[in-house]
């Protein structure tokens, strides 16, 4: 990347700014706990600081940069019982679109499901195992015709991305969460609202078990499963 814009290149936009930052800190590009100087990031992007501040704060907003006093802004942290309470808000959201969308859903939604899935079964990368985990409970809401529950959906669960990867281990494989990506999306086919709601809840349920192994186990993030 550039230091500064050459002549006649285009300065960029904070959503520039703000979707290059986001895909560095989610790839782990930029570590938890790196501080992001405003300055420098300018200097890096070739723009003011006007518009790194205004992307520093969406990212505040999404979860995945804190101010902190004397250090300013930093790849955010979270604890482990902060992502717990944290996927108890998802739980809420997620299940409140798929009971939405599941009557609104077309047989065109099913098989985008199905194809999510399947390239799922044919990748070998973690990181885009979660991006596909992401499209694939989308495709699903998607339906619900409630862009902003939609919306909040994913910067939650861009937020949390990160310190989920960071607790995680994928020693078993996506053999468990794919099988229950397939029980969610044959309950939707079924127009079964309660069941599939019911398999979602406990979907992202294992997740929060997972977490909580980690605390009892005293080991560090080594002890949870793929993502869900």
């Amino acid at each position: 990347m550039s230091n500064a814009p050459s002549a006649g290149e285009v300065v960029l936009s904070a959503d520039a700014v703000t979707d290059t930052l986001r895909d560095m800190i989610l790839s782990g590009m930029l570590g938890i706990g790196v501080q992001l100087k405003q300055e420098a990031l300018a200097k890096r992007f070739g723009v003011s600081r006007i518009p790194i501040r205004e992307a520093l704060n969406r990212l505040q907003a999404e979860g995945l940069i804190d101010h902190t006093p004397h250090q300013g802004s930093i790849v955010a942290s979270r604890s482990i019982p902060e992502l717990i309470e944290i996927l108890d808000i998802r739980i809420g959201l997620e299940t409140r679109a798929l009971s939405l969308a599941i009557p609104r859903m077309k047989t065109g939604d099913h098989k985008k499901a199905r194809e999510i899935i399947a390239r799922y079964d044919g990748s070998e990368s973690p990181v885009e195992w979660s991006e596909l985990n992401l499209e694939f409970h989308l495709c699903l809401y998607a339906p619900c015709g409630r862009p902003k529950l939609l919306k909040m959906i994913e910067e939650i669960v861009r937020g949390i991305g990160v310190h989920l990867r960071a607790q995680q281990s994928y020693k078993s494989g996506r053999k468990t969460p794919q099988a229950e990506h397939r029980e969610i999306l044959k309950a939707c086919i079924a127009k079964d609202v309660a069941g599939a709601v019911t398999l979602l809840e406990t979907h992202i349920e294992h997740t929060q078990r997972a977490l909580e192994n980690v605390v009892a186990s005293g080991i560090g993030g080594t002890a949870c499963g793929p993502f869900r």
